[in-house]
């Protein structure tokens, strides 16, 4: 597979109004990933994006991310199978943050912990602020510890 170039940066006419693409990656070489089931709408994921990621994304087809806390690439569903294919892949206005519309190969699931979404909890605001967060996924789709085995400290996620 051909290495796939992203153009300059030249200037803000051509990143906002133009066809190039010219994603601007953070200092910290990501670009942030909102990730939503294409039928439904419904986020399933926030991940990151390095150039390799975002490359490979785009000439697989299939969604891959940098895990921040591993500093790793990793291919969506390579352990889990819960492959994330890509429907429609956007860019926002200044090319610093990306949408992509997916379908999910298996049980449908996108959270390593074993729930659909990773948006499975509600943070109760206003009035409620200050109380429990609240389950919105009444049970998970699939058992983390039989596809990944031991569950990993939080701190090292």
């Amino acid at each position: 597979m051909s290495q796939l170039e992203f153009q300059s940066r030249q200037s803000v006419e051509q990143v906002e109004e133009g066809t190039d693409l010219a994603p601007k990656f953070g200092e910290d070489g990501l670009l942030p990933c909102i990730t939503t089931d294409a039928t439904t709408g419904e986020v399933l994921m926030l991940g990151w994006m390095n150039a390799e990621a975002f490359r490979l994304t785009i000439q697989t087809g299939e969604a891959h991310y940098f895990s921040r806390s591993r500093q790793v690439l990793w291919h969506k569903g390579a352990t889990s199978g819960l492959v994330q294919k890509v429907v429609e892949a956007r860019i926002d206005d200044d090319q610093d943050a990306l949408w992509l519309r997916v379908d999910i190969t298996g049980s449908g699931a996108s959270c390593h912990v074993g729930y659909r979404s990773c948006f499975y909890r509600a943070v109760p605001c206003g009035e409620q602020a200050g109380a429990p967060l609240t389950f919105l996924e009444e049970h998970k789709t699939f058992d983390p510890v039989a596809v990944y085995g031991d569950v990993p400290n939080p701190t090292q996620l």
